[in-house]
């Protein structure tokens, strides 16, 4: 049996995977900054054979390592995050993932029966700050491949359905100064400006769908209280999980900003700093990982997540069918970026949740590999469910 054969192999070979979790873990790295994380992983994938490309899609510790056997086959993609919080460390699992998709990588190498596929490992970094995976997909990354799975640490094992896009803008108004005592009527506050926008997104709120969400804050205000500001800057983010919805919201709130410029006489720039598409979800996938889940023992089984928040790796499930398996490991009602998050990184529940994720990856994958009715299925419903989320 061709399943027995993968937990077999991961079982026998998990040890050096397992360590490969605890020096990352030992020496958490921040976003753009993974060096010998990614060091020590594409060390590995090299010694398996795999052709390894560094600093791929524009980004230094990114990296692009494949396997091939035969040609024309279907091509998995695997992809793995290693950054840390800053200032906490691994306290979000990160350091769980290459070792789980490596394990996973090579079983498929050594026990997929299947003459023609190819196995595609991802290195993505900077999930945590840079949303290290917008910048790949848009210098040409994950385009080689039919389907993309992950695999996330998690207080249960589980799925989630979707995840909200979103638009991050900074928003700034330039006015003029004057003393705010002896001759306010000569200043133009670009805080006055500012602090109406805010109130324009709040009245915003009514005329939106229900799920969408809007939030602000002030970074820069002005000076003194006696001086009118002659410069006020606020971030604006905007989220919602259908991204027709969201190009509405995009327009209404470059419309409140151009209103609050011009009830003060002042001047607005609107700069759009980053993207999220949503999740396009494929549910065949996700019951198919779930049903490898149960298989392999998994532990702390729910169903699936109907609302989560915003992810680089939508924009990887927006091109292509995918999903992540989030694996149980820390106590139950710990929060992710927590104290008791980081605290369960090193214990065997995160060992044995890195050995449960490879099994359900390298199952998941060979059956998308050795079944093409299958892969054609999971295509299928992606183009379906997109075009719904679209239209």
């Amino acid at each position: 049996m061709v399943k027995n054969a993968i937990n077999h192999f991961i079982d026998e070979n998990c040890k050096d995977m397992i360590a490969l979790s605890h020096f990352i873990y030992n020496h958490p790295e921040t976003g753009m900054k993974e060096f010998q994380a990614a060091e020590r992983i594409e060390a590995a994938l090299k010694q398996w054979d795999f052709s390894v490309e560094e600093g791929v899609g524009g980004v230094e510790t990114a990296f692009r390592a494949v396997y091939e056997k035969g040609t024309g086959g279907p091509s998995i993609g695997l992809l793995c995050e290693y950054d840390a919080l800053e200032g906490i460390g691994h306290a979000c699992g990160h350091h769980m993932q290459a070792p789980a998709i490596l394990l996973a990588a090579r079983s498929l190498k050594e026990c997929c029966p299947s003459e023609n596929f190819k196995i595609v490992v991802y290195g993505t970094p900077a999930e945590e700050s840079y949303g290290g995976k917008n910048i790949m997909a848009s210098e040409g990354c994950f385009q080689d491949i039919d389907a993309a799975l992950m695999f996330h640490g998690m207080t249960a094992t589980i799925v989630d359905v979707r995840s909200y896009a979103m638009r991050e803008f900074s928003i700034e108004f330039f006015g003029k100064s004057a003393h705010a005592a002896l001759f306010p009527y000569e200043g133009r506050s670009a805080l006055d400006a500012l602090l109406l926008a805010a109130h324009g997104v709040e009245f915003l709120r009514e005329h939106v769908k229900d799920d969408s969400r809007m939030h602000y804050t002030i970074n820069e205000s002005g000076g003194p209280a006696n001086v009118v500001s002659d410069y006020a800057k606020g971030t604006f983010v905007i989220r919602s999980y259908s991204m027709k919805d969201l190009e509405d919201m995009d327009r209404r709130l470059r419309k409140i900003a151009e209103g609050a410029a011009m009830m003060t006489e002042t001047e607005c720039k609107v700069t759009q700093l980053e993207e999220f598409m949503p999740k396009v979800p494929v549910f065949k996938l996700n019951d198919l990982l779930m049903e490898h889940a149960r298989e392999v023992g998994a532990p702390n089984i729910q169903p699936p997540i109907t609302q989560s928040g915003s992810t680089d790796f939508a924009t990887v499930m927006y091109m292509v069918p995918g999903s992540v398996i989030r694996v149980a490991f820390a106590p139950e009602g710990a929060s992710v970026h927590s104290k008791e998050f980081l605290e369960a990184g090193k214990t065997e529940s995160a060992d044995q949740a890195i050995i449960y994720a490879a099994k359900i990856l390298a199952q998941t994958s060979c059956d998308l590999i050795c079944d093409e009715k299958l892969m054609e299925e999971i295509q299928r419903e992606f183009k379906e469910n997109k075009e719904k989320m679209e239209s």
